[in-house]
């Protein structure tokens, strides 16, 4: 594929093959992901890559944790909830999984099964735990690197036939992610990226977002045409 394919055919994949990804696969990806932009060349990212029994041991923490009403302990912050146009659009995106996935608005069994669906990072062969040093905690400039990377990361992915959801609800419970995952104290918890062969069968996996024009978010200044 080239750039423009990429960019544009990529989508969230919340549906994935019960095949593992090569780590071959995985390292390259990473390699082309964290050619990335990054502020003065600090490059903070790292990143945790976990499968198997391990993923498996997260998952599990995670649900049971949530479900038992233990607090949200995600490391970065989430501010207020979304108002306005935010709001609206967050509705909308959930107003097309549903749909695709048939769960009607008073089906509360079903509605909570996608839940937890997220919880288990959507039942993915791959979590990619992202963390930047602590040493550079407090500025936005290592949250906004991570974003970067994990941008590219979707796109590489994406490029090699990998599909991947960015799934900050995998570290909610971030004891259970640290722990499992073996990530150090000099570590911030940033989020995580669900990755796997995409289920072409699992409906979900066919909904595209709808993205506001240029027209609405950019404006040019100083051009003569």
């Amino acid at each position: 594929m080239d750039f423009d394919e990429v960019v544009r055919g990529r989508r969230s994949i919340r549906g994935y093959l019960k095949k593992p990804v090569p780590q071959a696969l995985i390292r390259e990806v990473l390699e082309l992901a964290m050619r990335a932009p990054t502020s003065l060349n600090t490059q903070p990212w790292n990143f945790y890559v976990v499968a198997g029994k391990v993923l498996d041991r997260i998952r599990q923490g995670n649900v049971e944790r949530n479900l038992a009403g233990v607090p949200d302990s995600r490391e970065f912050r989430m501010g207020p909830g979304y108002q306005g146009v935010h709001r609206e659009r967050q509705i909308e995106i959930a107003k097309q999984l549903f749909a695709a996935m048939g769960i009607e608005r008073n089906d509360l069994p079903k509605r909570q099964e996608w839940v937890l669906r997220g919880f288990r990072q959507f039942d993915a062969p791959v979590s990619i735990v992202v963390t930047y040093d602590r040493s550079i905690q407090g500025s936005d400039i290592a949250p906004f690197d991570c974003g970067g990377v994990v941008n590219s990361l979707v796109l590489a992915a994406w490029s090699r036939g990998l599909g991947c959801v960015i799934n900050s609800q995998g570290i909610m419970q971030s004891p259970v992610v640290r722990a499992e995952a073996g990530i150090p104290d000099d570590q911030v918890i940033q989020t995580c990226v669900a990755l796997g062969w995409p289920d072409e069968a699992f409906p979900a996996n066919a909904v595209v977002s709808r993205r506001k024009s240029v027209a609405e978010a950019a404006v040019f200044v100083g051009f003569e045409d």
